[in-house]
């Protein structure tokens, strides 16, 4: 999965290409593929939480920031959280 960063004063840019071609960047809309078992929220000082039916499959949101090893922070309707890639795909405003 080649990752494209560009670097630049006074703010930072990161991009990442997917295998499909497809390109996701902050306010990237994305949808949920596959429910994750726990959920970290994105805060200053985050918490773990068991998925208790909070993030469902289908739930559609944006991503707000890039974290390290392919992990993303997403605002949903119920709040922030950081997702693992393998959980979500950029939605096709299309479909």
């Amino acid at each position: 999965m080649p990752t494209l960063l560009r670097f630049g004063y006074p703010s930072l840019s990161a991009r990442c290409q997917l295998d499909s071609g497809e390109q996701l960047t902050v306010g990237s809309p994305i949808i949920i593929v596959e429910a994750p078992p726990t959920l970290k929220t994105a805060t200053p000082m985050p918490s773990l939480k068991i998925n208790s039916g909070l993030v469902k499959e289908g739930d559609v949101g944006r991503i707000i920031a890039r974290k390290p090893k392919d992990v993303w922070a997403v605002r949903l309707a119920i709040g922030a959280y950081l997702l693992d890639g393998k959980y979500f795909k950029p939605l096709d405003i299309s479909e």
